[in-house]
């Protein structure tokens, strides 16, 4: 059984991309709104500000001044930037719902995160002459944050589901499969975990956190800890099951997962994975071509081929032995369904 060193395209229509009218709102229009709200609030307060402004703190205050317009551009540039580049990945390369609900919902994240802590920051400045007399605004970044994860899950939520597309093509002749018999069940059950490099990270978000603590920076301790529960999450390890239902791939809270049903299965096959360069880094990721996957180390990966132009990946020991058979429980499912009365 042979793994492959790149991904192949594949051999059948790429399908279009669904619900690009939703896309559009999701990663542009919301963040939008939420951006030029605070551009709104921040205007209608430049009376009440110093000049300049607060716009970074440290452990003992404020270090970092600038003007309200030089902040005011930063902020709208590097939301329409990320924003921009997320709708393009859910726009042209969102075949699936994964893709969408990421570009939606990183989106829509970004715009409220900057736009909380912009204000935030801002609403205590009021009515200073010096900047620094500013308090710390640590809560702030906890605020943010929490708003930005709940409308950014909303978000993610209000994408349209995939519509089934179910298919009755066979699976090619030269696709891996096992041997079983007709009425022979199998299960095939393991755990896609993470690498050391990926530990290390997280080792690293730990001690960050302490320094956090030691600084008695709490705010910051508040956020930290949430985005070390968040790695925890995405990084650690997810189940990856094949049996007759098909393919499906479950976080350690079983959300998110992901389900590919048999009757949308062309063909599963291994493939040797680079999470950088394909996929932009580890987690549940959108990668090149729209192909979307679990992506938590380098190395072979079980590559599924569905109905619609999709490709879903996932990286797993023994993923020979989980492709192999989702083929033979996929070709299985045809001949049912042939076999079935009409």
């Amino acid at each position: 059984m042979s793994t492959r060193t790149h991904p192949t395209p594949p051999r059948t229509s790429r399908g279009t991309v669904p619900h690009r009218g939703t896309t559009t709102v999701l990663t542009l229009g919301v963040p939008a709104v939420v951006v030029l709200v605070a551009v709104a609030v921040a205007l209608s307060w430049r009376d009440d500000l110093p000049d300049p402004v607060a716009v970074h703190w440290g452990s003992d205050g404020v270090d970092g001044y600038g003007s309200l317009t030089g902040h005011l551009v930063g902020l709208t540039a590097l939301t329409v930037v990320l924003c921009g580049f997320l709708w393009l990945v859910g726009f042209l390369g969102g075949r699936d719902s994964l893709t969408r609900r990421l570009a939606a919902g990183i989106s829509v994240w970004s715009a409220v995160f900057f736009a909380v802590t912009f204000v935030g920051t801002l609403a205590p400045q009021r009515g200073l002459t010096d900047a620094a007399e500013t308090g710390s605004t640590s809560g702030v970044l906890l605020a943010g944050l929490v708003a930005a994860s709940l409308l950014g899950a909303l978000a993610a939520r209000l994408v349209p589901a995939d519509r089934p597309q179910p298919t009755t093509a066979p699976v090619p002749p030269g696709a891996p499969t096992v041997p079983l018999a007709a009425t022979e069940q199998a299960t095939w059950v393991r755990e896609a975990a993470p690498d050391g490099a990926r530990w290390f990270g997280i080792g690293v978000a730990v001690l960050m956190a302490g320094i956090a603590v030691l600084s008695r920076q709490w705010g910051v301790v508040a956020v930290l800890a949430l985005v070390l529960a968040l790695l925890v999450v995405m990084l650690g390890p997810w189940t990856v099951t094949v049996d007759r239902d098909g393919l499906a791939v479950r976080s350690l809270l079983r959300r998110p997962r992901v389900l590919v049903p048999l009757e949308e299965v062309l063909e599963a096959e291994v493939v040797e994975v680079r999470p950088v360069h394909e996929f932009g880094g580890w987690g549940l990721r959108t990668g090149n071509g729209g192909r979307s996957g679990v992506v938590l180390r380098r190395g072979p990966g079980l590559q599924v081929r569905r109905t619609g132009g999709r490709v879903f990946v996932v990286t797993v020991d023994d993923a020979p032995t989980g492709a192999a058979l989702l083929n033979t429980l996929a070709a299985r499912a045809r001949h049912q369904d042939d076999a079935s009365p009409r």
